[in-house]
């Protein structure tokens, strides 16, 4: 399963602004919706391409009301995270799945917060560390080259 998971802006109810809205109330309607960070909502789909098909659904809300639109396929990664803009790469064949994991987006998490995203390059084939040493975890996010900004 694929798992689609939209970070809300700090200023807005994600879960509230979604599911009160009648058209991205139906295009979750058929999901289990989980929570696994602060201000976040999660639900799993059949595939890469069901995952990007959905975000594309959402996209008049998601550019209004996500910070972060994150994309886990476990035949890509089991624990790393695609951004939207390439798991929409990767789903058109313009990246090849093995090609993803150079160019990161690390969050640092803090009571369950994505905070203190910080560009870095995968080094030697492992994750680097993230600048900052107080956080209860790190989430590693793959990016497209032109998102990527160190």
């Amino acid at each position: 399963m694929t798992q689609v998971c939209l970070v809300g802006d700090p200023a807005v109810s994600l879960a509230y602004e979604l599911l009160s809205r009648e058209t991205a109330r139906e295009a979750l309607s058929t999901y289990e919706i989980t929570e696994p960070f602060a201000n976040s909502i999660a639900v799993e789909t059949v595939s890469l391409g069901a995952a990007v098909s959905l975000c594309n659904d959402l996209n008049w809300y998601l550019v209004r009301f996500v910070r972060e639109t994150l994309i886990r396929d476990p035949s890509i990664d089991a624990e790393e995270w695609l951004s939207r803009e390439l798991a929409r790469q990767v789903r058109d064949g313009e990246v090849r799945p093995e090609e993803t994991d150079q160019r990161l987006e690390l969050f640092g998490v803090v009571d369950g917060e994505l905070v203190d995203p910080v560009f870095k390059r995968r080094e030697r084939g492992t994750v680097p560390e993230h600048d900052r040493d107080d956080l209860d975890g790190t989430v590693v996010v793959r990016v497209s080259d032109s998102e990527f900004s160190p």
